[in-house]
């Protein structure tokens, strides 16, 4: 039964993470794990330096 209920756990947590990038993504993130995500006009710059 333990299995069970960390597996329900897990796939609750995997849902959540994914409807937070699909929510971002329509919101208009260019790069939703970047801090500066809403800032961005165009694609992330954040890696270049």
């Amino acid at each position: 039964m333990e299995d069970v209920i960390i597996t329900i756990i897990l796939l609750l947590i995997a849902a959540g993470i994914i409807w937070y990038l699909v929510r971002a993504k329509k919101r208009g993130d260019k790069c939703v794990g970047c801090p500066h995500a809403k800032q961005c006009k165009s694609a992330c710059q954040c890696n270049k330096k």
